[in-house]
């Protein structure tokens, strides 16, 4: 009840109600919200016209590493890493415990992580993290947390995670049908859209881009051991066009999750970042058998993770967090 609350009490903060039943009594001291994101050309920024920089970590697949989908992971991810985003990565399809079987449970999964994001002060991704199209579900679901969190300015909505051999033609209009969902509720709230081949042919949006709606982004992602310089040419052409980027999964080793860091480039990849004011969240909170997550299956579900619990990948993102925190 305690997350619910205060859900309620930022949303009445901003003259607005969030459907689901309740309000609070006049008499209960009304708590300060987070700034509200508005993209502004290229770049992310507050109201007053500030620059906004994101940096932060993506849970893995809800399907997968539940145990991890708590409140205080969120909190210790936030006060202990520095985290500015979290990204609650609902798998939509694969595996019987995938939303498509168990939507339920899916929503489940991620309200837990979004209202402790809330609670947390600290901005939250609910992502449709799927390769695949989805349109009617993808609307159902997007219309309910809209209606729940309307009106929060801790909410990103990331439509459609990685589209793979979909064409840009057949993303953009998937695009514009679950944005059209969300604005019939949401009208403010920044929406990430996602490009063909694994979000890395973003400068086919560049030139087809989404028109007649504002606070739009265009989603980046890369894996510095596979992706390089070739791939930031692409997106300093996407910027150069105009196009607004947000990079919400990257990490240092190949893009199958495996392999080594490539210490090099992920510095390069963080530099580029930091010059164009890109906000980013790292890929990932899971303990798969990969280099790409984060922890052990020794870490506690909770939190307070030893170095021990974490692997290289773990003590770098959450290192990286700190410096940026300073």
């Amino acid at each position: 009840m305690r997350k619910m609350w205060k859900i309620m009490l930022v949303v009445c903060c901003l003259g607005m109600t969030v459907g689901c039943g309740t309000s609070p009594s006049k008499n209960e001291r009304m708590e300060e919200a987070l700034p509200v994101l508005v993209v502004n050309g290229t770049q992310l920024m507050n109201v007053e016209g500030d620059t906004v920089v994101l940096e932060g970590v993506s849970y893995g697949w809800h399907q997968f590493w539940p145990r991890f989908y708590n409140a205080s992971s969120v909190a210790y991810l936030v006060n202990e890493w520095g985290a500015k985003v979290l990204r609650a990565s609902m798998g939509v399809d694969l595996d019987s415990a995938c939303y498509v079987n168990k939507p339920e449970f899916g929503v489940e999964c991620v309200t837990r992580v979004v209202d402790a994001a809330i609670e947390n002060d600290v901005y939250v991704i609910i992502d449709w993290h799927s390769h695949n199209l989805r349109q009617e579900e993808a609307k159902e679901f997007f219309t309910q947390m809209a209606i729940r969190y309307k009106g929060v300015p801790n909410i990103i909505y990331e439509i459609f995670n990685e589209p793979v051999e979909d064409s840009w033609e057949q993303v953009k209009a998937y695009s514009v049908e679950i944005i059209k969902a969300i604005r019939a509720i949401e009208p403010d709230a920044v929406i990430l859209v996602g490009c063909p081949h694994w979000d890395q042919d973003i400068h086919l949006a560049a030139d087809d881009p989404i028109t007649g709606y504002n606070n739009i982004m265009y989603t980046l992602h890369f894996y510095a051991n596979t992706h390089g310089q070739w791939l930031r040419d692409r997106a300093d052409y996407a910027l150069g066009k105009g196009l607004p980027v947000f990079v919400s999964e990257c990490a240092g080793m190949e893009a199958s999750g495996d392999g080594p860091i490539n210490q090099e480039e992920w510095k390069n990849w963080l530099n580029w970042m930091q010059r164009h004011s890109i906000s980013w969240v790292a890929w990932s909170l899971s303990d798969k058998d990969e280099t790409c997550s984060m922890l052990y299956p020794s870490a506690s579900s909770e939190g307070n993770w030893k170095d021990a619990d974490m692997k290289e990948w773990g003590k770098a993102v959450r290192d990286n967090l700190k410096a940026l925190k300073k």
